[in-house]
């Protein structure tokens, strides 16, 4: 219990002392220890990365979650250790509405089957959202969080540990000034040579003794000065080596990036697939955009010069038109020109609606050109000896 009892004064000492010295410091009546520009140059950028990745943090949670409640709960149940319950994303109810919906409205009517292809396409676009989601987490958000809980900390501890040391360091300095100013004093009035006819000859003697304390004083100030310098040095030197560690942390941080653009990326091209997909279903159901019992095919006459060009295949100046049956055979009597052709690579898997059109393997190489009067959405492919039209945007134009 004494034990415990001088150590918490000596901890109260301490920190009075400290205060002390911090207090005079903003008056400006204490000397302070400055450290070197480099050293200072490393805590600005310290602070700075922390403040931004703070803010790059934030958003992105924002990003993935813009939901400020969900957001909260899922910040609770980290905090408590519990696993965050799954949740559904907003394409994924939009989906299950759409859905019952159909069921409810008619599932066989255009309507109804409309409504089920766009349910399908919007259950899918909430499964890419929810393996985004998941993945940006784990690449991105996570390492930026584990920086801010553990490399930062760390640092921050490190650096008030610092302070403490220089708070000590600097006490120990201005006790020392005192020691010799008072050591000086006493000095000067030891030398002068007493009068021993005074009634009082023992002020000569008690400021030999007094200048006796002050040498002992400043030797004592002296070692405690020697020590503090040793700790802060020391403190300093850690300190510094967590700091340079900063430039390692961006490097980790730029890798993450990294890894967030690439994981953006694929969900983007997986609802841009997906949506593709849907407006190709689309096309094929009769009436879908017209409710009416007209033909899915008008008379020739009463369609406009823009629709026949994008509806029936283009050949040649001079060529005659075939009857609708046979439309894929006069697109492969087709010749292609004679300049123009050029090779591209297929982004993706493309299915055939009709015999028009060319069956596609992502990552194949076809050659491709265009006619005259086509719709620039459109090109000719050719693999071999197969030939028929292609959608623009599954492809990479090469050369």
């Amino acid at each position: 219990m004494d034990f415990n009892m001088k150590k918490l004064a000596s901890d109260a000492g301490i920190f009075f002392t400290r205060a002390v010295q911090f207090t005079e410091e903003k008056f400006g009546q204490a000397e302070k220890t400055e450290l070197d520009a480099h050293f200072e140059n490393l805590l600005a950028r310290a602070d700075s990365t922390k403040n931004w990745t703070e803010r790059i943090l934030r958003q992105t949670e924002v990003l993935l979650q813009p939901n400020p409640s969900a957001r909260v709960e899922e910040f609770l149940y980290e905090k408590l250790d519990r696993k965050v319950p799954s949740r559904v994303t907003n394409g994924e109810l939009l989906a299950q509405y759409m859905a019952e919906a159909a069921s409810e409205l008619g599932p066989s009517t255009p309507y109804g089957k409309t409504l089920i292809k766009v349910s399908e396409a919007e259950k899918r676009l909430g499964a890419a959202e929810r393996d985004f989601i998941h993945t940006a987490s784990l690449s991105f958000l996570t390492p930026l969080r584990n920086f801010l809980e553990g490399d930062w900390k760390t640092i921050s501890k490190e650096r008030r540990l610092l302070q403490n040391r220089r708070l000590d360091l600097d006490a120990c300095k201005a006790r020392l000034k005192k020691a010799k100013a008072a050591e000086a004093k006493a000095t000067c009035e030891g030398d002068t040579v007493p009068d021993f006819q005074e009634t009082r000859p023992r002020n000569y003697i008690l400021s030999a003794s007094a200048s006796a304390l002050w040498n002992d004083e400043v030797d004592k100030a002296e070692q405690e000065l020697r020590v503090a310098q040793t700790e802060f040095d020391r403190q300093a030197e850690v300190t510094r080596l967590l700091l340079e560690g900063i430039s390692s942390t961006h490097v980790n941080h730029l890798r993450c990036l990294h890894e967030f653009v690439k994981s953006q990326t694929t969900y983007y091209a997986q609802c841009y697939r997906h949506m593709l997909d849907l407006q190709k279903q689309l096309g094929r159901f009769p009436g879908t955009f017209v409710g009416t019992t007209e033909p899915a095919s008008p008379p020739l006459s009463s369609t406009s010069p823009t629709t026949t060009a994008a509806t029936m295949p283009v050949v040649p100046t001079g060529a005659v038109l075939a009857p609708p049956e046979e439309a894929a055979l006069c697109l492969e009597e087709v010749a292609p020109p004679a300049s123009g052709t050029r090779k591209a690579r297929v982004l993706y898997d493309y299915e055939a609606a009709d015999s028009s059109e060319l069956a596609l393997l992502a990552d194949e190489l076809i050659t491709v050109y265009s006619l005259p009067g086509m719709d620039p959405d459109w090109l000719i492919g050719e693999r071999g000896n197969k030939k028929g039209k292609v959608p623009v945007t599954y492809l990479e134009l090469l050369s």
